[in-house]
């Protein structure tokens, strides 16, 4: 036994949730005291961004400006979301009952009582409560999905005007408001989770009693709900804002050559909606869909080890314990950025960022010592297709370290291949001396490349933990990735929060020197954001690699032979899924871009003194283009993730869907980091060139200059690679395993249609 006792860690848990939840709230309380006045309220803005008695600020004008912008945006971006949520609340509702039905059916809905799986000389509840409890824990998984990426953009919206305003007092309040604002996010998500999880296994325990085979086993309908939404709110968000940027875009910096998020473009709302849309809510639902995975895979396999089978309540919990360690890390971590160190000018922005990974990652590996040695046994066994390992304490924390210390190598090696700090994306920036298509082929190359590397820590982690502790090993590791995950969250959302405040002092006029500010914190959370894919993937990566490993022993396979043709035929066809997937994606972001072109060109040629300044442009029907756009498109990318494994499971039976999921599982990692990495070169190519800051940028510069327009081609390439296709892999190859895993037992007793009958 662990030292911890039962009722110690029952308290433990929730309290470190609530702690993050209070933390959470008090960041957003210390953002809201950014001040505001009341006056105006009668026209209908309901936060005003006023600030009184300023020295040596903008005028009023400047400041009502912002408020009206803010208002834009979040009354865009709450009004597409809610159209989101009505459409996906039928999806869940359609998904819950098929779920439902597939597992009741498997013994008939009968409600007796059966032996167990794995403990064969013990009794386990009926399938049918399976069926019911899976069904429930994917709702609960949907919801907190959902609420984690609303929640994340409706402070995003709030606080980007506020960050604008503060960037007139200096760039290190701005950096500070933004920071906070993000780790709202982060705290918000990494806490929700762990406590719905936590109340949700306490309160399935009071009908399962001592069955924690079947407990554990309906749990894992929690991460297929949290996935499911993320990956529409992915697809859908990334497909909203790439629409709306590659028109601002293309119209107007190459068409009309006025600067980016200038008042004049039609597109500027709908594209600083799509900020927040895309790379907030769907982010959030991306990580915590992963990070729900994480933990269900861990504990399912746990379930059918000696922890579950000897009822040991404590070793059980062990990866929320970890969770639950992380939130405690991350809070002291972000004490770093806002209140120990302050930031003095622009060149301290991007280190104050990176230090977060270091220091998150160096207190949370003290953190898992105490954790394993206080929760788990000295020695244990854990289930291992089949066999039993005998397994020590002290390897689990080498398993959740190494995953850890991996996530912190795929951020750096991110960072280097898109950050223009460093010399590959001033190489793509200087082969657009010789105009679009150099800068196309050395972006391209930028990303192959760039895969080596993570690859190698991804193959190394892995290695590492089966080695040590089997599949229990590989969920763990994947759980050391993301056990900072509010730390991660809180610099991913700063990025777009920042974008948002630099379009915002573009918009209201603010003067050239704000702009400067604003510019310099964007940058550095493009950098930031980039670090943030890095790490989804990666997780992605370990997490779909623990549920397969979990729906290979829940289908009762000891092993899968690739050169069985059953298997080999999923392994190809689950290896072309990610480029179905992404051409389906990229051609959404095409065809609604190309109506967002046209709506831009028809309103600059249309309305006499739009391109003057005179007249307001027609934002709102921008913001439709965009809604109806993602809206109808991410449907069918969304059914393809969905629908594959149901139908190799069914019609070709387990091992040509575990085929399915090893294929897309390889090539789907390879595609996303490629693809995000080059996106995020050539954005930053476009960016080293118009901040002009070394000798070499100027002699590239200035905007408007033949090398800046073939960046910007480069760039428009590059958004949908590395705001949709790209981070929407990652949701495919975790979600098409968490659903083979919940549909498993279904599988196993009635798939394989095809080859019975033929």
């Amino acid at each position: 036994m662990g030292s911890l006792s039962e009722g110690l860690v029952q308290v433990l848990i929730p309290v470190a949730a609530l702690v993050g939840i209070g933390f959470a709230l008090l960041q957003w309380l210390l953002v809201s005291r950014i001040r505001v006045s009341a006056h105006g309220q009668e026209k209908g803005y309901k936060e005003r961004l006023i600030e009184e008695e300023e020295e040596g600020v903008d005028n009023l004008d400047v400041t009502i400006k912002c408020a009206e912008i803010q208002n834009a945006i979040s009354v865009g971006a709450t009004s597409f979301l809610f159209t989101e949520y009505r459409y996906l609340s039928i999806f869940v509702g359609v998904f819950g009952a098929i779920i439902f039905l597939f597992l009741g059916s498997v013994k008939g809905f009968s409600t007796k009582s059966e032996p167990c799986t794995y403990n064969t000389g013990n009794i386990c509840k009926p399938a049918l409560a399976n069926a019911v409890f899976s069904t429930i824990a994917f709702l609960l998984g949907a919801v907190t999905s959902v609420l984690s990426g609303f929640l994340g953009m409706k402070i995003a919206t709030y606080a980007n005007a506020r960050t604008t305003l503060q960037a007139r007092k200096g760039v290190g309040k701005a950096f500070i408001t933004a920071f906070r604002s993000g780790s709202v996010m982060g705290f918000l998500l990494a806490a929700n989770g762990l406590l719905v999880l936590y109340i949700s296994i306490n309160l399935f325990k009071l009908y399962y009693g001592d069955d924690w085979e079947g407990l554990y086993e309906s749990i894992t309908g929690y991460g297929l709900g949290g996935s499911s939404m993320a990956l529409f709110g992915r697809v859908g968000g990334g497909i909203y804002t790439k629409a709306a940027d590659v028109g601002a875009d293309l119209v107007g910096k190459v068409e009309r050559n006025i600067p980016e998020d200038d008042p004049r473009n039609p597109a500027v709302i709908a594209d600083n909606v799509g900020d927040n849309v895309g790379d907030i809510a769907g982010m959030g639902s991306d990580l915590f869909g992963s990070y729900a995975e994480s933990t269900c895979a861990a504990l399912f396999v746990a379930s059918i080890s000696s922890f579950g089978i000897s009822h040991d309540y404590t070793a059980m919990s062990y990866p929320l314990i970890v969770s639950s360690m992380g939130i405690v890390v991350c809070l002291i971590t972000s004490l770093f950025a806002t209140d120990l160190s302050e930031i003095k000018n622009v060149s301290e922005i991007e280190p104050s960022l990176k230090r977060q990974l270091i220091i998150s990652t160096v207190l949370m590996t003290a953190g898992i010592a105490i954790v394993t040695f206080f929760a788990l046994p000295p020695d244990f066994t854990l289930f291992n297709f089949g066999t039993n390992k005998e397994v020590k304490n002290w390897h689990l924390f080498f398993c959740v370290s190494i995953g850890l210390w991996a996530g912190l190598v795929i951020g750096y090696i991110t960072e280097y291949y898109t950050s223009s700090a460093y010399s590959p994306v001033q190489d793509v920036a200087d082969s657009c001396r010789t105009g679009a298509a150099t800068n196309v082929i050395f972006g391209l190359a930028l990303g192959y490349k760039s895969v080596i590397i993570p690859i190698f820590a991804i193959a190394v982690a892995i290695y590492v933990s089966f080695s040590l502790a089997a599949m229990y090993g590989i969920a763990v590791a994947a759980l050391g990735m993301l056990s900072t995950i509010a730390t991660g969250l809180a610099i991913d959302a700063y990025g777009p929060i920042s974008d948002n405040a630099g379009g915002i002092a573009e918009m209201a006029g603010m003067s050239h020197e704000i702009r400067e500010r604003t510019d310099a914190l964007d940058a550095a959370g493009n950098t930031t954001a980039a670090i943030g894919k890095g790490f989804a993937i990666g997780s992605a990566a370990l997490v779909s690699l623990a549920l397969f490993g979990a729906f290979v022993s829940r289908a009762g396979l000891d092993s899968v032979d690739v050169l069985t043709p059953k298997v080999f035929i999923g392994l190809i066809v689950g290896a072309m899924l990610p480029y179905w997937f992404s051409a389906m994606t990229m051609k959404s972001v095409g065809s609604a871009a190309l109506k967002m072109v046209e709506e831009v060109r028809r309103q600059f040629n249309s309305i006499p003194g739009l391109l003057e300044g005179r007249v307001k442009p027609d934002y709102a029907t921008c913001v439709k283009i965009s809604t109806d756009a993602s809206l109808r498109e991410m449907i069918p990318p969304g059914a393809l993730v969905l629908l594959t494994p149901l139908i190799a499971g069914t019609f070709f039976g387990v091992e040509t869907l575990a085929g399915v999921l090893a294929g897309s599982l390889v090539s789907g990692v390879q595609v996303a980091i490629s693809a995000s990495n080059t996106g995020g070169a050539w954005d930053n190519a476009k960016k080293y060139i118009e901040a002009g800051v070394s000798e070499h940028a100027k002699s590239l510069g200035p905007k408007g200059s033949n090398a800046h327009k073939a960046a910007v081609i480069g760039d428009t390439i590059g958004d949908p690679l590395k705001d949709t296709s790209g981070p929407s892999l990652n949701i495919l190859i975790k979600l098409m395993a968490v659903e083979s895993l919940v549909f498993a037992p279904f599988f196993a007793a009635h798939g394989g249609l095809l080859f019975k009958i033929l």
